[in-house]
């Protein structure tokens, strides 16, 4: 009963833990291998990715994978890689929206060169061309709540008859705030020519 086990037996048992594929192991269960030397310990624990031990090191590997994201979302609003995009950008209702923009004129994209022009106008002390850069003033304002309006309705319709079961909030606002930006000033980069159909 308490004999020692013949060396056939122990070779027997050692081949078949060798041809056993590596498994996790219960706790209960005996180790059946023999304990490692601590320098081999030592040197897999640090080839290991290791999580910071204190406050500053883990501040600067957060800053580092936050710094790697930016890069990665800069990347991505040039060349508009739908991986990397905000949150805010991403999915194909927002796509659409940003694609009917792009590929038509806004007048809320000239409001900034306009605004210029106007404000060198309203410098000028002649009173007959400062009323023209007040009327000026109000054209634009009034063009653009129009243009606006259409954009609103006309994309509403369209989202509505692409994508029924999608979750639109937000979408008409989000495309509306897009054409108050110069075209190559807009992020995401257009992805389509003017004239073209989304």
């Amino acid at each position: 009963m308490f004999r020692s086990r013949s060396k056939d037996e122990q070779a027997a048992t050692a081949k078949v833990t060798a041809d056993q594929p590596q498994q996790p192991r219960d706790p209960q269960a005996p180790k059946g291998r023999p304990t490692p030397k601590r320098s081999d310990s030592q040197s897999q624990r640090r080839s290991r990715a290791h999580t910071p031990t204190n406050r500053k090191d883990a501040t600067k590997a957060q800053r580092e994978a936050r710094r790697t994201d930016m890069a990665r979302q800069r990347e991505a609003m040039a060349s508009g890689d739908e991986r990397y995009l905000p949150v805010r950008d991403k999915g194909p209702v927002r796509r659409f929206a940003r694609d009917y923009v792009d590929s038509r004129w806004a007048v809320a994209e000239f409001f900034l060169p306009m605004a210029v022009v106007i404000l060198v106008l309203t410098m000028i002390r002649v009173p007959s061309i400062q009323s023209i850069a007040l009327l000026l003033w109000l054209v634009i304002i009034v063009l653009i709540v129009i243009d606006s309006a259409l954009i609103w309705v006309r994309l509403g319709k369209l989202l509505q008859e692409r994508f029924p079961n999608e979750n639109l909030k937000g979408v008409k606002p989000y495309a509306v705030m897009r054409t108050l930006q110069m075209r190559r000033l807009r992020l995401p980069k257009p992805q389509v020519k003017r004239g073209e159909k989304p």
